[in-house]
């Protein structure tokens, strides 16, 4: 059975910081660029950042460049999603899928944009910023 697991999430108060992280059993990410999406309470989910399979060749939403870092282990399964400088408005849920990748010229890239239907969603994790 295919599924993705995020974890990390969390109350935290304004500028602070939290590390999430995305696994999946029954099938391996290395195959895949992955990216974090979130969706806060009445609005539309948010592609935030995506990250290629194996070149680390990263994109970013220009509403969290600077302050969110993506990153990979492959060897673990895993991708983090360092999120710094909090605020309010980050408040949400955070999930993780694969995403498109295209190769051109001998480099890879990613778009934030899932490949995977809603159903294949993991259960996401919480991230609330409070004071």
């Amino acid at each position: 059975q295919l599924q993705l697991v995020e974890s990390g999430g969390g109350l935290v108060q304004p500028g602070g910081s939290l590390k999430l992280s995305c696994t999946s059993s029954g099938f391996s990410l290395d195959l895949y660029a992955v990216g974090w999406f979130r969706q806060a309470p009445g609005k539309e989910r948010e592609g935030l950042s995506c990250i290629t399979s194996t070149d680390g060749n990263t994109d970013y939403a220009d509403s969290v460049k600077g302050r969110f870092t993506i990153s990979r282990d492959n060897a673990k399964n895993m991708v983090y999603l360092q999120i710094n400088s909090l605020k309010p408005e980050d408040t949400a849920v955070y999930y993780c899928t694969p995403t498109h990748e295209t190769y051109y010229i001998g480099t890879r890239y990613c778009r934030r944009e899932s490949i995977f239907g809603a159903n294949r969603w993991g259960k996401g994790t919480l991230v609330t910023v409070s004071s």
